[in-house]
């Protein structure tokens, strides 16, 4: 995840378009090459502007040539597992450090977030842990891996029968909703976005720190 990812709150689609669905997913099929895959598995992304942090030295001002320490979230990875009444996703990623000042070994512990949302607003769970980076006498640049979990209840993250009939009914020429796209009706999107989950990973931010993605 090199800048950021845009999570869509509503999920609409409830995952990605195109592809092959895997067991147990729900393929609907809708227009020309359209495809939308539903499943159980949250969605999992590093929300806008907490996939980068900088610090900068001390009595001077915010901006580019005060810099002290810079590191962004890349390379996130994820795998799920809903195969049972819990559903268990898992995600690594990379996080790559620059600072600015080379002289001397040092470690920088980072504090990055793993939180589960639920309907695009709900907060269901958040976890703070912290990672660490350490920089060699004469190194400019650091690495670490980092790792995140989290458990949905599947009976939550499925959709009731009655809407997956309504969204897979098949539907012949000359019916009277032949025409009609079943992702467009307000009570399939309200409950697709019930069972709709999102697990997000980013940077534990202060305000200042997050003012500053959000403006640079």
């Amino acid at each position: 995840m090199n800048r950021r990812t845009r999570l869509t709150s509503a999920i609409v689609l409830a995952a990605a378009l195109g592809g092959c669905a895997r067991e147990g997913e729900l393929v609907v099929s809708q227009g020309v090459g359209i495809t939308a895959v539903l499943t159980s598995c949250p969605a999992v992304g590093v929300p806008d502007y907490t996939g980068d942090i900088t610090t900068f030295r001390g009595g001077g001002e915010k901006n580019s040539t005060n810099i002290d320490f810079s590191a962004s979230i890349t390379n996130l990875r994820s795998t799920c597992d809903e195969s049972g009444a819990r559903v268990y996703s898992n995600a690594t990623f990379d996080v790559l450090a620059r600072r600015t000042d080379v002289r001397g070994a040092r470690q920088v512990s980072i504090p990055y977030f793993v939180t589960v949302l639920r309907g695009g607003s709900a907060v269901v769970s958040k976890r703070v842990g912290q990672l660490t980076l350490n920089f060699a006498d004469g190194q400019e640049r650091a690495q670490a891996s980092g790792t995140a979990a989290s458990y949905v209840d599947r009976a939550a993250a499925s959709l009731p029968p009655e809407i997956r009939e309504r969204i897979t009914r098949r539907r012949r020429p000359g019916d009277v909703d032949a025409a009609l796209d079943p992702l467009a009706d307000p009570e399939v999107r309200a409950a697709i976005q019930r069972t709709s989950f999102e697990m997000l990973i980013g940077f534990q931010l202060t305000e200042d720190q997050l003012a500053y993605n959000a403006t640079r």
